[in-house]
This record gives structure tokens, sequence and C-alpha cells, in this order.
């Protein structure tokens, strides 16, 4: 590209103070409000060598003094065109194209030709300027990619073309106008013949070269983040064409979206510690939603038969590349079907959103082929840790046998973490699931379906109707990350009492083991105050299953991992645009 393609800090203050002197020297009354140059007539520009304080560039130009300096005088800039009689904070602009339709639509132009019956008008954010004596260049960015601002002094007063150096500076957002012309290097651009200052920036962009690297503030501060690396705002692009076909997909298959409350007077539908506020008119606690399940099983109640919701999930726990206190899941049920119907769904969803986003079913992640090509392995639980370990759990007739056996296979220190965790197990069951997440989850890359969890662990789930002691649930597994859950759910409300008092009696003896902890100011592991919140019976929820509800199946969909799989991002922060960080020191 012939503008020479560099982040600068900011125009150079000797040449700022050098133009502002020649334009004040020639100021006239009576300008128009908005500040236009116009460019016409094509020359050949002659080639000046840059200034020498142009070229050097230091390594301490983001530095927070160099920074305060750069912002105090592009707001003098601010303050000069104001006293000229212009706006430098536009209120809007008429465009009729963006860039890349003018880069499809005028690519056939032969180099060095010139379009002077288009009549073109864009607008975006400088992302580099050149100035080569009578000529200056500048790139500007839209949403849809980049086009150069090709301006001739021939065209332009001596005061006219002071201004244009004088107060354009990159990150500013322009307007432009003007005719089309490929350049003799072959580079499109927009011929200029007038521009105005949409917004004036007064912070520094960071330098090209080295880039925005500190992880830590592209979290914290996503707009420079996707400025500096326009491959960013892809990730979120992609974002959204899921969530579009994942909706599409669920409306194909006669699916209503409905919505339901945030805020809840008992945490239920999952085993997770929940936010706390608290509601001043009615002087009472309410928490975050862990779930939707609860309330959504309330709408196959009311006659709904097929209900989903794409929903935010606020859970107070850990945070780490797969977890988010804040994070995005769909929740779906569907009446007279079983998890066997949940697992072909979620296949449909995921490979389709697959298909909408990258066109194939054959995905690299993290330098790992995925494939999702249909049907995904289905297995069960017990069988996936026997193929791991060697030990069948179906064998342990009581829980200290399988304790003991499980000590010996995780290799657990008596007086670690991990064991006083798996001594705070209350069933086979538990001791099972406890095997499974350390030994068998990071290895199930390909897509897999884990199937038929203990009934201990699953409390929201229908009893297997073949196998005792075990429920009709299965979780999805891509890449060693659980991407879904789902159950045949359980529609007896006797049953879904007793179940839930025994969670609350598990909880409550797993706290009572971990003890109370409090966490350092620095906060330390996911399992931190893993069991120290309390637990209770949603009542109103099994008042709504006495009335009846259908036999149905559901599931929950991890849309954050899904999107992590589509876009080969390493970690959930990636994937939603303003992850929960800690507080900056």
């Amino acid at each position: 590209m012939e503008a020479l393609r560099v982040w600068r800090a900011s125009s150079n203050l000797l040449g700022f103070a050098v133009s502002r002197a020649a334009a004040a020297a020639t100021a006239s009354a009576g300008r128009a409000h908005r500040l236009h140059i116009r460019c016409c007539s094509p020359a050949a520009a002659a080639t000046t060598k840059p200034p020498q304080d142009r070229r050097r560039r230091s390594a301490s130009s983001s530095s927070t003094s160099d920074r305060d300096s750069i912002r105090a005088i592009r707001l003098k800039k601010v303050e000069e065109l104001r006293e000229k009689g212009y706006e430098p904070y536009a209120y809007k602009w008429d465009r009729t194209h963006t860039t890349k339709e003018l880069q499809e639509t005028y690519a056939h132009l032969e180099d060095g030709q010139v379009c002077t019956e288009a009549a073109v008008s864009i607008a975006g954010r400088i992302v580099a300027r050149r100035a080569f004596g009578k000529l200056v260049f500048m790139t500007v960015r839209d949403d849809s990619g980049t086009i150069q601002l090709y301006c001739e002094k021939e065209s332009l007063t001596e005061e006219q073309f002071e201004q244009l150096k004088a107060f354009i500076d990159i990150g500013d957002i322009l307007g432009a106008s003007g005719s089309i012309k490929k350049t003799e290097k072959g580079e499109l651009s927009v011929y200029v013949n007038c521009f105005e200052i949409l917004t004036k920036s007064l912070l520094p962009l960071p330098d090209k070269y080295h880039g925005l690297t500190d992880v830590d503030k592209r979290y914290r501060q996503r707009y420079i983040d996707m400025i500096a690396n326009p491959e960013v705002a892809d990730v979120f692009r992609t974002r959204a064409k899921v969530v579009s076909e994942i909706r599409k997909t669920m409306e194909s298959f006669g699916f209503i979206e409905v919505e339901t409350p945030v805020l809840q007077g008992a945490a239920g539908g999952a085993e997770a510690r929940p936010f706390i506020t608290h509601h001043n008119s009615l002087q009472r606690d309410l928490y975050l939603r862990i779930a939707t399940e609860l309330h959504l099983k309330r709408m196959l109640v009311g006659g709904l038969e097929k209900v989903y919701e794409i929903g935010r999930i606020f859970r107070n726990e850990g945070i780490s590349t797969r977890h988010n206190p804040e994070f995005t899941t769909i929740e779906m049920y569907e009446a007279y079907s079983d998890y066997e119907s949940m697992m072909n769904l979620a296949e449909e969803i995921v490979s389709r959103c697959a298909m909408a986003t990258l066109g194939k079913l054959k995905v690299d992640y993290q330098g790992t082929e995925i494939s999702l090509e249909r049907p995904w392995r289905r297995e069960t639980m017990h069988r996936l840790v026997e193929e791991a370990t060697g030990v069948d759990f179906n064998s342990f007739g009581d829980i200290e046998s399988a304790k003991n056996a499980a000590t010996g296979l995780l290799g657990i220190k008596t007086e670690s973490h991990e064991n006083t965790s798996l001594q705070a197990c209350s069933s086979v069951g538990h001791v099972l699931n406890e095997v499974f997440e350390t030994v068998v989850e990071s290895t199930l890359v390909q897509p897999t379906f884990v199937l038929d969890y203990p009934v201990e662990i699953s409390p929201l789930a229908k009893p297997h109707r073949r196998h005792a002691g075990l429920t009709e649930r299965f979780e999805l597994f891509i890449c060693g990350r659980e991407i879904g859950n789902a159950f045949s759910e359980l529609t007896d409300p006797i049953d879904q009492r007793s179940r839930f008092e025994n969670q609350i009696k598990q909880h409550n003896a797993k706290r009572a083991a971990m003890g109370k902890k409090v966490k350092s100011a620095e906060g330390k592991g996911d399992d931190d105050d893993e069991y120290s919140y309390e637990v209770s019976l949603d009542e109103d929820f099994l008042t709504s299953l006495e009335y009846g509800m259908p036999p149905a199946s559901g599931m929950g969909l991890g849309i954050d991992r899904l999107v992590m799989l589509l876009t080969n991002s390493a970690s959930i922060r990636d994937v939603i645009a303003f992850p929960v960080l800690k507080l900056q020191q």
C-alpha cells in the first residue's frame, strides 16, 4: 500500500506549531462551519524527503508523560478548530459505500486509472498517514476493511494543505468524499475532494510494530484491542453468527424463545455458589440466577411444549481460561422426548454453527483437528473410567473401598486439598465423578457424549429405565471441555423433593468437611469457598411439578465454549468482550 502503514503516536509537535502559525496568518472570516479540504484533478506528486523527526520513533512513546503531552497537543487542536468555527465532533456523515464495497466495486480499474464519474463518500478511523511533499496519503478503516485516501496539494491553497497536515492525527475519525483512483502501484484510493473531521481523537493508538501486547490491558480495554488488532473483532462477528444460527436452528424445530428472571428468590437448577443482592423496597435478598432450568420447566407445566432461552448465567466462583463469573448458555426443553432426542439436537446445533461460521466440519483447535462429522461417540461414564484406570466402580459395595481405590489411582497425599475433597464424597457415585473429572475429562478431545451419570450427582435427572443407581443424563465434551449437559427430566414431584433434600444434606456435609475458609485478597483457585454458601429448596418449583409436568428432555449448551472452539480461542476471555478481571493494583 502506498500509504506507509505505521501507527504514529501523534503529529509532530514542531510541525503542528509551524502549521498553526501559517494557518493563523492566512485565516479569513466567513468560513463554512465544517472543515472541508477540497482536492481535485490528478497530478504527479513531488517526493520530498520526510522530516528527520518524523522518521524517529522513541521506544518510550507510549509512556504516561508522552501520552499526556500528546493529549495536551490534541486538546489544543480541538480548541483551535472551534476558534476557527469548525466542530471536531460531528453529528452525522452520509456514506455511499463501505470500504469493502469500494474495493469490490472498483477492483477492475487499471493501474493509474481515475474514475472521475464516480462520486463516493466513506467514513472511518485514520490508521496510517504519510506526507510526501505535495501528496498526503491516509488509510481509513471502517467495520468492513480499509482503503487509501489520496490528497493532492495542487488542488488546495497553501493554507488548506497546511490545515490538512496540522489537524489530522492517527486515530481521528474522518468522513471523505471524492472520486475513485487506482494508483500506478495498484492501490485503490478515494481521490479526495472534501473531508470532515467527524471525531477528534485525543489519545494515541498503540504503536503498530509493538502493538497491544499487554494481555490484561487487552481484556480491560477491549476497544483499544479491537483497534490495534482488527482480527479481534472477527471473533465477535463469529460469536454473533453462532447465536444467530442457534436461534435459526431452534426455530426450525418449532421451539419458542422465552425469557425468565435473572433475579430469583432461590438459586436452583445447578450446584454453584450464587451472587447475592438485596432488594430495598421488598426488603429481601435475591440471587442472580445460576441456571435458567427451573423457570423453563415451569413453562412446560404451563403448556408450552418446546421452549428455550439464550441468557446470561452468574456463578460466584473462580476465574480461569475456562471460567468467567458471568457466561452465556442456551437451555432448551422439549415435552414428550428423552435424552436421546437431546443428543441428536446437540449434534445438529453444533454442526450447523460450524457450517455457518467455517463452512466445514473439520475444526482446527490449538493445533488439533476436531471432526464434528456425525455421529459422535457415545459412552457411559463407568465404561470411560474403567478404560482409563482398569477399575470397575460398579464392583464396589461400599464407599470406603471406592475412596481407597480412588486415592491410589489419583496419587493423592493424605494432607492435600484433593484428599479433603475426596473424603467429603458421600457416595460411590461422587467418588466415581471425582475420578472421571481428574483422569478422563481432559482426554475427551473428539466430540463425546458421556452417558448415564450416578443418581447422587444428578438431582434433576430421571432414573435410568434399565440401570439402578444411574440416571438418563449425558454431558457433551469436546477438546476436554464440557460443552453441554442434558437429562431425561425428572417429573415425579415426590422424588424431586427427596433428591433436593438429599442434595442439601450432601452440600452441608461437604461444607462441614471442607471447613470455612477465608479468601486472601488476591483470591485463590476455583475451589476456594466452594461450599461456604447455603442451599435452600425452591418450593414454588416443587409446587409446579405437583400440577404435572409432561415427560420431557432438557439440555444446556455453553455458548462461550462453543465460540472458543469455532474461533480457535484458547481462553474464554477471548470470546467475551468484557470479561471480569481482578482490580488493578
